[in-house]
């Protein structure tokens, strides 16, 4: 998804620190009622960007608790169908990637195996890839670290005919770039699999609370490709989750995101807390990461209305970061302006 040159922050350019920095270092019930009327022309390709599927099915848990892995991939399929307006999966992602990218699936993992992506979501993704014509070995799905990956149920591996799956740290040096780069006020080392291996990527995070940040769902998610993510963290990481999904890495490479949303939190985040956890019982996919976050954030905030717990405003960890995206052009905001497709 590339950005309006006249209107982008990001300026590429090289801080003049050493090198030694970066050495060191998935609806409430409310929301489900509502229409959203778009305000695209009836233009098919400028429609896409700001819609937002909704897939969900309540039979996607057995009563053990088990994922019923038969009911996902058919669901997913769906709302990339639905998505991309195509009439058949195979067709649905060849619109999105070409047979010889290089695909990077970025995981969520910081929370361990039950409020990170599941592998019964990832693994149709994979599939969805091979249907457009990518080979296993230009797959890779990542983390920042093997460690996270593996404690969310992912078998790492590297240097296979078959799809790669490993951290950034896998990689020699650390895995991240010796030389920081800006964005906005990000000054950062990013990690290799964004700057040199991936010419694609398909965003995966899960649909939850962050104490600071008020949600973690797309933008937030990439705080996991750079080196140093806690250092902004301050005034609810606003403008900072902005201001670094401006960068061309990110900016000029997502080209889907998949949110796993069959188990959703909506307070205690980004650690995984049971108590503050429910079934949403679906997958949320778009192609615009403001208008994911900002539909996650209804989400969330519909839940915790729910369950009379305070706004996240009332809890001063508004997600101001969202707004100040769609000021970056990143993306809409407005819930008017996104439409929200329920299948």
């Amino acid at each position: 998804m590339k950005i309006n040159k006249e209107r982008r922050i990001f300026l590429k350019k090289t801080l003049s620190i050493g090198s030694s920095i970066c050495a060191s270092a998935f609806m409430g019930k409310h929301l489900m009622n509502y229409s959203f009327p778009i305000a695209w022309g009836e233009d098919q390709s400028a429609r896409v960007p700001s819609t937002v599927i909704l897939a969900r099915d309540d039979a996607l848990y057995e009563k053990t608790g088990k994922i019923k892995e038969t009911l996902v991939s058919p669901l997913l399929q769906k709302a990339i169908m639905q998505l991309t307006a195509t009439p058949s999966p195979e067709k649905a992602w060849q619109s999105l990637f070409k047979p010889n990218d290089i695909v990077g699936i970025k995981l969520n993992c910081l929370s361990g195996m039950k409020m990170s992506p599941h592998v019964e979501v990832v693994e149709p993704i994979i599939q969805g890839l091979k249907l457009a014509g990518i080979k296993d070995k230009n797959i890779i799905v990542f983390e920042r670290f093997n460690r996270e990956l593996e404690t969310a149920g992912f078998r790492v591996r590297r240097k296979t005919e078959g799809v790669q799956c490993f951290g950034t740290d896998e990689l020699p040096g650390g895995g991240y770039e010796t030389e920081p780069e800006l964005a906005g006020n990000v000054g950062t080392c990013f990690s290799k699999i964004v700057s040199r291996l991936c010419t694609a990527i398909i965003n995966v995070p899960v649909l939850k609370d962050h104490d600071l940040a008020g949600v973690s769902v797309a933008m937030k998610n990439f705080f996991g490709v750079i080196h140093n993510p806690n250092k902004y963290h301050g005034n609810n990481c606003n403008p900072f989750i902005a201001e670094l999904n401006t960068h061309p890495y990110l900016a000029n490479k997502v080209r889907l995101i998949v949110c796993d949303a069959l188990l959703a939190q909506y307070h205690g985040g980004p650690g995984y807390k049971p108590q503050w956890t429910w079934n949403f019982n679906g997958i949320i996919v778009s192609r615009d990461p403001v208008a994911m976050d900002r539909i996650c954030h209804t989400i969330i905030e519909e839940k915790r209305k729910e369950v009379r717990l305070p706004s996240l405003k009332q809890a001063n960890r508004e997600p101001k970061y969202i707004a100040t995206a769609a000021m970056l052009d990143l993306g809409v905001d407005n819930p008017s302006e996104i439409k929200v497709i329920h299948i």
